[in-house]
């Protein structure tokens, strides 16, 4: 059994570094921003990466959308902006509906240019009083002698305010659809959320009687709620890939401290309890990375079949990685904890992971049920 990577993965791993290295200089102004950084997206732009996001029909770079490959490249990001991996991981999360339930036209129309970034993608699925229960949504679409109206609000959607459209899901009677709302429309509004511990392009997004052709469905109706788990699939474990990378950047920073800083006449590295946290670091990465990796290939072969070994892996890293970075802040004393300083970026960017994306309690609800099941 070989555990290494594919070529064709290290090639991708490679794209990303570079990418990465270019965009170091700008990390620490683009991690403190809620709207988008210029340079940032011009760097991705030109890096072709987004094309990962994309069937090679519609401009990608592989025949179908490849889990691996994204996550492989989400780690290599985080480690340096979350800024980056943020833009990056959207070009998918908000536009894999329209890859796997679009028409012909909607995919002609934007996918192309998902792949070439000259659009940015949003997902609406959460509002105020619906958030892990997707079920309790109530923004409505109801069907008129012209077609489509839908209202309601969507609440912290990545992206609100600098998409092009969104993807939305929405009830319909006592089903639950999926439709495709231009972010021009008439009475579509944003506004921007408070600001998180760690920056992020976020907003509410208002949809106020918006008129809809019957064309602007994903999907046909009361498939909603399948396009979600579809992009969930595919997508969830990618954070499991981010979080690895952002505990390997911690703790590259702690060994590169405790290693020249020396104290009781030895480096840090060298003193007994210093030295047990890092190789507790170092050990959980690895087997975070493991099982983010295969939970990763499985996505390739069957991305709803394995969305629970995409649960566990979501789980396990991004729980590890809060671990990891709070020893890591440990490990550098007052260095640790100076403001804007990577360690510090890293613990705070670090947190919001095991909410986003399915949180860490819903998920072992979901791992536990499923293990039942399988008795």
């Amino acid at each position: 059994m070989n555990f290494d990577l594919e070529p064709k993965y290290k090639t991708i791993k490679n794209a990303a570094l570079d990418l990465a290295r270019q965009i170091e200089p700008m990390a620490i102004e683009a991690d403190g921003l809620s709207f988008v950084h210029d340079g940032v997206l011009n760097a991705l732009k030109h890096s072709g990466l987004s094309r990962l996001m994309v069937p090679a029909q519609y401009g990608g770079t592989f025949e179908a959308i490849d889990p691996l490959a994204i996550c492989v490249a989400r780690e290599a990001m985080m480690a340096t902006s979350s800024h980056l991996d943020s833009l990056f991981a959207l070009q998918g999360i908000g536009s894999f509906a329209i890859t796997v339930a679009g028409s012909d036209e909607q995919r002609n129309q934007w996918l192309p240019k998902i792949a070439e970034v000259d659009v940015l993608g949003a997902l609406a699925l959460t509002e105020q009083e619906a958030g892990s229960d997707l079920k309790a949504i109530s923004t409505e679409i109801s069907t008129t002698d012209g077609g489509l109206l839908l209202n309601g609000s969507k609440a912290y959607i990545s992206n609100a305010g600098a998409s092009a459209y969104f993807i939305v899901l929405a009830k319909e009677d006592a089903e639950y659809s999926t439709i495709l709302v231009p972010a021009d429309s008439d009475g579509v509004s944003t506004k921007p959320t408070p600001e998180l511990i760690a920056p992020h392009i976020l907003g509410d997004v208002y949809f106020d009687n918006v008129c809809l052709p019957e064309s602007a469905r994903l999907g046909a109706r009361g498939e909603g709620l399948k396009n979600a788990l579809a992009t969930l699939g595919v997508f969830r474990v990618s954070v499991a890939g981010a979080a690895v990378g952002l505990a390997q950047a911690a703790l590259d920073e702690a060994v590169r401290h405790t290693s020249t800083r020396v104290q009781f006449g030895r480096p840090l590295a060298r003193l007994g309890p210093v030295a047990q946290m890092l190789a507790d670091c170092w050990t959980e990465i690895e087997m975070a990375r493991l099982i983010t990796y295969r939970a990763a290939q499985m996505a390739c072969d069957n991305p709803s079949a394995s969305l629970n070994h995409s649960s566990m892996a979501k789980l396990a890293a991004s729980e590890m990685a809060s671990r990891v970075v709070d020893r890591c802040v440990q490990m550098m004393g007052r260095w640790g904890l100076e403001h804007q300083s990577k360690i510090e970026r890293l613990y705070r960017q670090a947190r919001p992971m095991r909410i986003y994306e399915g949180s860490s309690e819903v998920l072992r609800l979901g791992i536990a049920k499923q293990l039942l099941l399988e008795r």
